[in-house]
């Protein structure tokens, strides 16, 4: 008899999305606390803020709309900057079995 060993990963592909400048603390909190098995994103309209993320994956969104400022703590620009950039967002969420979405919730991404 033979005995055939099947080799895959049964893990999921989990991923963490941090929104806005709050939710790019919390994936950078993560990212020091050496939290593993998941893959880290970051997406924020203030292209200052994105660039102190540890994150690999950084997704500035609305650049068009905001030219890199941010969304000045306005919930509609952030909703139009996400519109605008959601081709990119499906790309860098698109995979995932899991999705953990941070914020701050302090108004504008």
């Amino acid at each position: 008899m033979m005995n055939f060993e099947i080799e895959h990963d049964t893990s999921a592909k989990i991923k963490v999305v941090g929104c806005g400048g709050g939710g790019g603390n919390a994936v950078n909190n993560m990212i020091q606390s050496a939290l593993k098995g998941v893959e880290f994103i970051v997406a924020n309209t203030d292209g200052q803020d994105i660039n102190k993320s540890l994150a690999d994956k950084k997704l500035q969104i609305g650049e068009r709309l905001t030219k890199g400022l941010g969304a000045g703590a306005n919930p509609d620009i952030g909703r139009e900057a996400a519109m605008e950039s959601i081709d990119a967002i499906r790309d860098q969420v698109s995979g995932a079995d899991m999705i953990f979405i941070t914020a701050g919730m302090g108004g504008g991404t």
